[in-house]
Formats: C-alpha cells, sequence, structure tokens
C-alpha cells in the first residue's frame, strides 16, 4: 500500500515538473534559452534537439544568439525556429542566428495567459488521472484480500491529500506565471 502512494507521489511529482518546464517555454518580458527547449531539427536526416546542436547567448533582454557547432546545420536550426510556435524569424549572418523578440502587446500577453491556464489544466488532468489509478491499485489490494477497508479508506484519504498538494503547486505556479506575463 505504502509503495502504490509513494510510486504515485512520484509520479504527480513529475507531473508538476513537466508543467513547470511546460511554462518555461512561454515567453514573458524577458527571452531565454529555455524557450527553445521543445524544437527539434532534422540533422542529418534525424531529428535532434536544438539544445544539442547549438549554443545560446542572450546579450540583452529580447535577443538570444544562438551559435551551431556545426555550421553546415545553420539551415535547417534557421527552419525550425521559423516554423516553431515561437513566432520569431531568426536572422543569419554566416555565423549566428539572431532571435529578436518583438515587444509583447497586450493581445499577446492575454493569447500566452491562455496558453499557460491550458497547461495548467493538462498538467492538473494528469495529477487527477494518477490519483485516478493509485486508487484503483488500493481498490484492487482490498479486493484480493491483501489489507482492510480501514487501512484502503487511510490511504485514499492520504492519496487525496496528496493530490491537493501537487495541483495547489501547479496554481501557483500558474499564478505567479500570470503575474509575470501581465507584468510590463
Amino acid at each position: 500500500m505504502n509503495d502504490i502512494l509513494s510510486e504515485t507521489d512520484a509520479k504527480m511529482s513529475k507531473s508538476v515538473e513537466a508543467t513547470r518546464e511546460e511554462f518555461a517555454a512561454i515567453r514573458a518580458g524577458r527571452a531565454h534559452p529555455s524557450m527553445f527547449n521543445k524544437i527539434v531539427v532534422d540533422y542529418y536526416g534525424s531529428p535532434t534537439p536544438l539544445q544539442q546542436l547549438a549554443s545560446f547567448t542572450a546579450p540583452e533582454a529580447r535577443i538570444i544568439l544562438i551559435q551551431p557547432f556545426d555550421v553546415g546545420a545553420m539551415g535547417n536550426i534557421e527552419r525550425a525556429i521559423r516554423d516553431s510556435d515561437l513566432g520569431i524569424n531568426p536572422a543569419n549572418d554566416g555565423k549566428v542566428l539572431r532571435c529578436v523578440f518583438p515587444e509583447l502587446t497586450e493581445e499577446r500577453r492575454k493569447e500566452f495567459i491562455k496558453v499557460a491556464k491550458g497547461k495548467a489544466e493538462d498538467g492538473r488532468v494528469a495529477v487527477r488521472n494518477l490519483r485516478r489509478s493509485g486508487k484503483q491499485g488500493l481498490e484492487k489490494l482490498e479486493k484480493d484480500g491483501e489489507v482492510g477497508q480501514d487501512d484502503v479508506t487511510g490511504a485514499e484519504k492520504r492519496l487525496d491529500a496528496m493530490t491537493k498538494k501537487h495541483t495547489d503547486a501547479i496554481d501557483e505556479m500558474l499564478k505567479s506565471k500570470e503575474a509575470e506575463l501581465l507584468e510590463v
């Protein structure tokens, strides 16, 4: 029973962490390299994460310089960034790609808040699904006669508290991301 609870808690923590990473990819006021985490580049026929193909520097708040390790991959990297949902067009000077992020408009900020709310809901759904599978595991133990009903009821209360803790963490992250997005 404790194994089921600890395994469910670990999976819920991973869901919260995945949601945190999704939030990091949403741009607020400053440009940062983690915005490029989800971009995959066709590198000699195999899809490769951009982070493995280049180094990133941020000389200013709204500019990211991307220097590919292999200059031959420059065109594919440029195409992957252009096709991504970042909404930027990188400038290629032969050695580095210069990504200049435009100032966020009020409309774009509200759009990003909607995206953040969607990602938060996805995270909460993942946590609730893990709760359901944990509860099914507990019910199976009771049905098989390995533990009593009182033990299962206590474990379900702990499971509910665990679920609340993780969904509250996601809600807190959403609140801080909204504040970050609305900050001008």
